[in-house]
């Protein structure tokens, strides 16, 4: 099992009885463990594998958000996917109506259809 401490810059300030260790006049607030397991867990978020909730991963963009942005890099021109737009006139219950689909070119995968009413 490899799971390590959370990574939020500000989790052992938290005042909750899971981060409550030590004994009696040396009470200390501690950072908890992350969620998740490293190795094992392929389901859930992956932000699970690093921290214990959302607030100390949401501290932990706002800190380090810039200085990632840096070392990865930012798209400086949008990214497109060429599409096809069908428009298919119907009838319903409420009477005419126009049916648009969108679908993807470069894949032929049903979850790559998006449909509008």
């Amino acid at each position: 099992m490899t799971r390590h401490i959370c990574q939020g810059p500000e989790c052992h300030t938290y005042k909750t009885q899971s981060r409550i260790r030590g004994t009696k006049g040396n009470k200390v607030l501690r950072t908890r463990a992350a969620r998740y397991d490293l190795t094992t867990h392929s389901w859930g978020y992956i932000w699970e594998r690093y921290f214990c909730d959302e607030r100390c991963m949401q501290n932990w963009l706002a800190k380090h958000l810039t200085h990632l942005m840096t070392v990865v890099g930012i798209n400086t021109k949008p990214q497109e996917t060429p599409i096809v737009v069908e428009k298919e006139t119907k009838e319903g219950w409420r009477g005419t109506y126009v049916d648009t689909t969108i679908k993807l070119l470069n894949s032929n995968a049903v979850e790559d259809i998006v449909v509008n009413n």
